[in-house]
């Protein structure tokens, strides 16, 4: 009804003596005025809400009656602020009081929160959301930190008895990395991953170390139940980065020479086994007499000593021999860690350059001079065949080659009589 007809409705009311009805809830009144509009009967409530005098209009007092009792009893429940909604309306709104009331929730936070949903969903609908969270959640603990993870993970490679040398390169990264992302391993993006690689003036070898065990990591948190098994880990994304070729560094004969007999006795077998073994550092470290036996001319390296995880037999020569008799072999071998940068002081010392891996690189480069076979240098190397053929042949010449296997302690061959 238009307002021209409300008006006359309760005016027509007021002079026909007053209300037709009260309608009582308590100390709350509503009354009823009979009217007429466009030559019909109307029956008009008028009431106030928030200060304002409301006029509702009806085609029946029943109706009016009925709508009346509504707003008195919401009135003296001093809940007035409903009370302009129509009879629909309000039966929506106390539907879905009802649904929230288990929820503890308010109807209006509830709302906010599914219109700023629908705002960022755009077009998908909410509930096809929800079920896409749920199959991605779904047997997946969040909330466990990168600490955690790298805890479970270092005491199962202890459990694994894995060597303390590989335990603790393992702990050294994970603890840095823990250090920098605290947080829920779950929330950690690619980002933060590249960054913490990239951080300092590091080679591309040993970024791409610190990102083959980062993603370990991750798998192994993902197999545990704290990343979604559905989607690939934020590690996953990340690329190994491209080495570039670089000119393998090596010592001369005569190098090798001067520092062997410069260096103190208990730094002769760390020298020597890298240099006419070929051995790795963290093998040579890995070490201990009972690998080494000179009547097979042999060291073997057991699978949880060499880098490849394999057993492997490495040849010992002639001089390599003749260095290791002259040890006390009651004694520890002592290949600690520091002793690699002992002998870089003596190297220094002596004026002599030292290479990366420069012990390595050489024993490879005069051992494949030396017997022409790629294939037998790899296997006694722990390498592969065609890393052997590409970066080490024809670096030095047979001759060479000689010279460097042909490298004895002084006293091997006093009065003319062998050690060996």
């Amino acid at each position: 009804m238009n307002d021209k007809c409300m008006t006359k409705a309760v005016r027509t009311g007021r002079s026909g003596g007053g209300p037709v009805a009260v309608v009582k809830q308590g100390s709350a009144a509503v009354p009823i005025y009979r009217g007429s509009c466009r030559g019909s009967e109307r029956f008009t409530l008028a009431f106030y809400r928030n200060g304002s005098r409301q006029r509702r209009t009806f085609g029946s007092l029943d109706e009016a009656k009925k709508e009346a009792r509504m707003i008195a009893l919401n009135i003296q429940r001093g809940m007035a602020a409903d009370n302009d909604l129509r009879p629909r309306d309000r039966e929506c709104f106390r539907t879905a009081l009802g649904l929230l009331e288990p929820l503890g929730l308010p109807i209006l936070g509830v709302l906010e929160e599914y219109v700023e949903c629908r705002r960022q969903l755009g077009a998908t609908p909410l509930m096809v959301a929800v079920q896409e969270y749920q199959s991605r959640v779904r047997g997946f603990e969040p909330g466990v930190t990168v600490a955690r993870v790298v805890e479970e993970l270092i005491a199962l490679k202890r459990q694994d008895r894995l060597s303390k040398t590989h335990i603790d390169g393992l702990f050294r990264t994970y603890r840095h990395f823990a250090g920098a992302l605290p947080g829920e391993i779950s929330r950690i993006r690619t980002a933060q991953i590249e960054a913490w690689i990239r951080r300092g003036d590091h080679s591309a070898t040993t970024r791409n170390n610190w990102l083959k065990q980062i993603k370990y990591l991750f798998s192994f948190a993902k197999r545990r139940g704290y990343l979604p098994k559905t989607e690939a880990t934020a590690a996953e994304g990340l690329k190994l980065i491209k080495v570039q070729d670089t000119e393998v560094g090596i010592l001369t004969p005569d190098q090798m020479h001067r520092l062997l007999h410069a260096v103190s006795p208990e730094m002769v077998p760390f020298l020597a086994i890298g240099g006419f073994a070929g051995l790795r550092v963290a093998e040579i470290r890995r070490l201990d007499w009972s690998a080494v036996s000179l009547e097979r001319r042999l060291i073997e390296l057991r699978a949880g000593q060499a880098k490849t995880a394999s057993r492997r037999l490495v040849p010992i020569s002639d001089n390599l021999a003749a260095w290791l008799s002259q040890a006390d072999q009651t004694k520890s071998l002592n290949l600690s860690l520091g002793m690699i940068g002992r002998i870089h002081r003596v190297a220094e010392s002596l004026g002599i350059p030292w290479p990366p891996n420069a012990l390595r690189h050489s024993y490879i480069s005069y051992r494949i001079a030396e017997v022409k076979n790629a294939a037998q240098v790899a296997l006694e190397a722990g390498n592969s065949p065609a890393i052997i053929f590409k970066h080490y042949r024809e670096l030095v010449t047979e001759a060479e080659a000689g010279e460097w296997f042909g490298i004895f302690p002084e006293a091997a061959f006093d009065s003319g009589n062998s050690v060996l």
